[in-house]
């Protein structure tokens, strides 16, 4: 077994962007006065990391990070994914190709540090993965069966074999209309949770 990696060994990332198109200007939102890029960057340095960068595409947030102490850099406006942005930050920070990055998306405000620390170290510990994330028991029918909650199934390894919007495990015809939920499955099933780490 390897010896816990130092918690200082790994960057948080965060991907900014202002061209949401469900909240427009969603990283510059307003929290209590405090802009809510800033604010997932403020909960993300309280993590193990050494460092905690915003990945901006607009010049607006690298200056709203700088008033509040954030460090941040423009990326380029063209990216598909904020794991395109993120890839560039790399490049751009430098960072070695073994180096432990973890992607913090920037609409989590209330994100623990702890499950900063957790994403970095698991994946330190699972040197047969490419990339570590989180979960979570479902505890709520209502829950399982919502499109917009991801759910993950693992072996017994704890590796990630498939996620689905879908709920899985799921008996296609066994919910007919009209008839009560179903209940929860057993063991429960799990949420994906949207935070990664990954090799530069």
């Amino acid at each position: 077994m390897s010896p816990p990696r130092p918690a200082a060994d790994f960057t948080v990332l965060i991907p900014a962007r202002l061209a949401s198109t469900r909240l427009p200007d969603k990283p510059l939102a307003d929290l209590a006065g405090v802009p809510m890029v800033v604010r997932v960057a403020q909960r993300a340095m309280h993590s193990g990391a050494a460092r905690c960068v915003v990945a901006a595409d607009d010049p607006r947030i690298v200056e709203a990070c700088s008033l509040h102490g954030v460090q941040a850099l423009l990326t380029r406006t063209d990216h598909p994914s904020g794991s395109d942005r993120l890839a560039e930050a790399c490049a751009l920070l430098g960072l070695a190709d073994d180096a432990l990055v973890v992607n913090v998306q920037g609409d989590e405000p209330l994100i623990e540090p702890s499950l900063i620390d957790a994403v970095a170290a698991e994946l330190w510990r699972r040197d047969d993965c490419v990339m570590s994330t989180a979960a979570h028991a479902i505890d709520n029918t209502p829950d399982f069966l919502n499109p917009n909650v991801v759910k993950v199934v693992l072996d017994r390894a704890g590796t990630a074999l498939y996620f689905s919007r879908a709920p899985i495990a799921w008996w296609r015809d066994g919910m007919a209309p009209g008839q009560p939920l179903p209940a929860l499955p057993s063991p429960a099933p799990l949420r994906h949770v949207g935070i990664y780490a990954y090799r530069a």
